[in-house]
């Protein structure tokens, strides 16, 4: 699928500024959707939606489907009369999402709201939520009861639960519906309230231009309502725990390759039901965003199993993914969408053709671009039009970062091919990014802001001290907007037609 010829900003919603601890969707985001606009840009990306995992990564989400509470807008909620005007956050560190603060803090005041919708919220307001909870239900029942149940069972693994849970026997079920009904409540107050707000925000994107890159991980977290409302489509042993786990072998990232943990798939039962659960889960992501970014596609050719007991994730094999029938069920069921495919890691000639096959664009990283010789893939003399360039990902350093530590032999590369002496050196891949023939080019707020390596977003293989980054308003200045529209203007990624 061909794209529009367009460029935006990759940047998730918890690193807007705001008041409240973490970014979230008010004010800062329509903020930055206008900002985007002003610089010329037309594609907002952001990480996965929902909620945070271990590690506070929102790849480990405890739903597939659910929406990041910590995302909704407080100041919505107070002005609806379900928070108190008298209430004044505490100081949080507006660099950094500080979650050992910011989410007991947050939790508490969405519990507060939920009462008081409920209490005396108006017919309306019931009337709305009660029907986004019977149009949502195929996901959102099993998500509020089970983290009812989680928060009941003190956070502890599905699988320890009592038997009669684990193995959703109905009676358990229905007994457990009814004894948590308060907190199911309050969990499913809380996807409304997500989902409404973020539609606001998308409506407001759209009609600016802006469409929005969601972010779709291949795999799910092991403590999750979807593991434990659907045990037969994992392949978990007889005691509820993965008998193996996912991630990928020694590569750019770390010499011991990536442990992610979460359960593999039982491959064979989804295709017994046509990829039902493949096929409701893009589908409800679409109804989401504009764009779906499939993370770790290379996954759904050949992936990467490691033994549960593995320390790391030497010890794996590979083993073949779904392959075609998948995305046949996809698309036969939803017809064409727009989706990006990453195809970073170990690329073998199978990877390729199930992304040609479907004509699913893949993507190019320029900070790979330089470590060999002027055979690299990644160069922007190699991109094809049906391609994503990114300067960096969020798993990647920072440009000026990546700079700072690049080899000699890189660097020299660098100057050569970019004719350049890294004075700017974020502003040099950008450059060479909007230029690449590549239909879409994103590049990291960070890279706009010329940050250094202490504004990373995450570093692959480090499960702790990630995804907390944030920025302040007063960082950005008319400059960078002004630059980034210019080359937009001088690169043909304004919506400038190419004359035949």
């Amino acid at each position: 699928m061909r794209f529009e010829r367009a460029s935006g900003v990759l940047l998730h919603p918890t690193s807007l500024p705001g008041p409240h601890g973490s970014g979230d969707l008010g004010a800062a985001a329509h903020h930055f959707v206008d900002w985007l606009v002003a610089a010329g840009q037309k594609l907002w990306q952001i990480l996965p939606l929902g909620g945070i995992g271990p590690g506070n990564s929102p790849y480990m989400s405890p739903s597939a489907f659910a929406g990041n509470v910590l995302l909704i807008d407080l100041a919505d909620l107070r002005a609806r009369g379900w928070l108190d005007d008298h209430d004044p956050p505490p100081h949080f560190d507006p660099r950094r999402v500080v979650y050992a603060d910011v989410v007991p803090w947050r939790m508490a005041r969405l519990a507060r709201a939920a009462e008081r919708c409920a209490a005396a919220g108006s017919r309306a307001d019931h009337a709305a939520c009660d029907e986004f909870c019977a149009r949502h239900a195929g996901w959102l029942d099993d998500y509020a009861l089970f983290m009812a149940l989680a928060d009941h069972h003190g956070g502890r693994p599905w699988n320890t639960w009592e038997a009669p849970l684990v193995h959703r026997e109905p009676a358990a079920l229905r007994h457990a519906t009814q004894r948590h009904a308060a907190r199911i409540a309050f969990h499913k107050f809380c996807q409304w309230r997500f989902h409404e707000q973020w539609h606001a925000l998308r409506r407001h994107a759209n009609a600016r231009g802006v469409q929005i890159v969601g972010d779709a991980p291949i795999y799910v977290a092991w403590h999750s309502a979807e593991v434990w409302a659907r045990q037969e489509l994992f392949d978990l042993d007889a005691h509820g725990r993965p008998r193996a786990v996912a991630g990928v072998p020694p590569d750019y990232f770390s010499a011991t390759g990536q442990r992610w943990g979460n359960p593999l798939y039982r491959w064979a039962r989804h295709a017994d039901d046509g990829y039902a659960w493949w096929v409701a889960r893009i589908r409800h992501l679409f109804e989401l965003v504009d764009i779906v970014r499939i993370d770790h596609f290379r996954g759904f050719a050949g992936y990467w199993e490691i033994p549960a007991d593995a320390p790391t994730a030497v010890d794996g094999c590979w083993l073949p993914g779904p392959g075609a029938p998948l995305f046949k069920a996809i698309a036969k069921a939803l017809g064409p969408i727009p989706v990006i495919a990453e195809d970073l890691g170990v690329i073998t000639p199978d990877v390729e053709a199930l992304r040609k096959k479907f004509g699913l664009p893949g993507m190019c990283v320029l900070q790979f671009a330089f470590a060999d010789d002027s055979g690299n893939r990644y160069l922007p003399h190699y991109h094809q039009p049906d391609s994503v360039v990114y300067t960096g990902t969020h798993d990647n350093d920072t440009s000026v970062g990546w700079w700072a530590t690049a080899s000699d032999k890189e660097r020299a590369h660098v100057r050569s091919y970019l004719d350049t002496d890294g004075a700017a050196i974020h502003w040099d891949l950008i450059r060479a990014a909007c230029a690449s023939v590549a239909d879409t080019a994103i590049y990291p707020l960070q890279d706009v802001l010329g940050l250094g390596t202490e504004h990373r977003m995450n570093l692959p293989g480090h499960a702790e001290g990630h995804w907390a980054w944030r920025f302040e308003w007063s960082q950005v200045q008319p400059i960078h907007a002004e630059r980034l529209a210019a080359l937009a203007r001088i690169y043909g990624r304004d919506g400038t037609p190419m004359r035949p």
